[in-house]
């Protein structure tokens, strides 16, 4: 166990510490991660870093003491809004990222149809793709989830879902896109079953919520996923992601201020007076929201556009080298930013030594399953080190071949 210093080290000294423990860290900022981190040129994260550090210490818990974060949340919301295709009625709150969302959307469901119909039972119906975090949502907040499998393409089984659904079902969800394969959910259809139940339907759309709509305005063809959607009643989004600003930054929003009073807890059954809050955390730093308005501010709306065929480029061309690998497969064409792949004879090759290779070479990429499966989220930083990630990939393959290498899972988060 580290001992506390007695007497406090130097600053410089103490930094100099930081950096030295940073050198094995995978080099996000260079593009030799695909996941957890997103980087959009050293301006736009300067920026980030310094709006973040002249509000780190802002407690966002009660803005009558900062007037300022009411006027930043309102800027930031509003904008969502737009992007998700909110209509005026429509009504958000930040969160701390897509877990929190995701936790929020769980709860607001659970909440509201035990207040309207006295649901002491509730599921939740939703594909195997979904997020593990409603894993998590359920596991906290007493709830049944009830997993249905996907269909050959990876979407939500509809017709499964229909069947799982009981008086007791509070909520389906769908992903706009999923993570493990990047594909769209037929969300309009999971809308209708909810809206003909009178029940909550929320896309999760932490991956894709920022930068689908820009998709579309360069001309990709991008199925109905949003508010605008019938049904829908709440969509999360991540800023941290393809938004580009600092960590701890996401949004929901609902279609109306009634559905989102469901999200927030008030209580003055203590010595304390009227204590409210809008999800898990009480005091929160204002850093995150601070970095956010000024990334999208700094940004805006022509940056994203052009940040969005960064992206979209490099995921084509990345996709693309991985089918033109024959002992490679896709396990689908990416309808965003991210995809996955696996061995096409796992036989022969074990695709997680794959992994470790490309991790000697200085690449991070997450490891799924099932199936066993390499995952790439491509963000506006990878636009020019594709051709060099696809020859490491090519190489790797052959070495893990020629070895009969074997690896390890893997895990998408860790509990240390």
């Amino acid at each position: 166990m580290s001992a506390l210093p007695l007497a406090g080290r130097p600053s410089t000294e103490v930094l100099d510490d930081l950096t030295a423990r940073k050198e094995l860290d995978i080099k996000w900022r260079e593009g030799r991660a695909f996941s957890l981190a997103y980087f959009a040129g050293q301006d736009v994260a300067s920026l980030a870093e310094e709006a973040y550090r002249r509000f780190s210490g802002d407690n966002g818990l009660n803005p009558a003491a900062f007037p300022s974060l009411r006027a930043l949340n309102s800027d930031v919301v509003d904008v969502v809004k737009g992007w998700v295709g909110g209509s005026p009625a429509a009504a958000g709150f930040l969160t701390s990222g897509g877990t929190e969302s995701l936790l929020m959307a769980v709860k607001a469901a659970r909440d509201r149809l035990f207040v309207e119909r006295g649901v002491t039972k509730p599921n939740v119906v939703l594909p195997t793709s979904a997020h593990a975090a409603f894993e998590k949502a359920a596991h906290y907040f007493g709830l049944e989830n009830r997993r249905v499998a996907v269909t050959d393409d990876w979407r939500a089984d509809t017709a499964e879902m229909a069947n799982a659904i009981d008086d007791n079902t509070v909520l389906l969800v769908g992903s706009a896109p999923q993570y493990p394969q990047g594909v769209i959910d037929d969300i309009p259809t999971i809308a209708a079953l909810a809206r003909q139940r009178g029940i909550n339907c929320h896309v999760d759309a932490c991956m894709g919520g920022v930068i689908l709509s820009f998709l579309k305005r360069l001309g990709q063809d991008i199925p109905p996923w949003d508010l605008s959607v019938p049904g829908v009643s709440s969509v999360s989004i991540d800023l941290h992601k393809f938004g580009y600003t600092a960590k701890g930054a996401s949004v929901m929003i609902y279609a109306n201020k009634d559905l989102r009073s469901y999200q927030s807890f008030i209580t003055d059954n203590w010595l304390g007076g009227t204590y409210g809050s809008s999800g898990v955390l009480g005091t929160k730093s204002a850093g995150p929201l601070a970095a956010a308005w000024a990334v999208m501010q700094y940004l805006g709306d022509e940056g994203y556009l052009r940040l969005a065929k960064l992206a979209r480029n490099a995921t084509l061309e990345l996709a693309q080298g991985v089918k033109n690998n024959l002992d490679l497969k896709l396990r689908a064409e990416p309808e965003s930013t991210l995809f996955s792949f696996g061995a096409s004879n796992p036989a022969e090759l074990n695709i997680f030594a794959v992994a470790d290779e490309l991790w000697h070479r200085g690449w991070y990429v997450d490891r799924q399953s099932p199936p066993d499966s390499l995952h790439c989220t491509v963000n506006a930083v990878h636009f020019d080190k594709v051709k060099s990630f696809i020859g490491d990939l090519n190489e790797s393959v052959k070495i893990v071949k020629s070895k009969s290498a074997t690896g390890e899972s893997g895990s998408y988060g860790s509990v240390e």
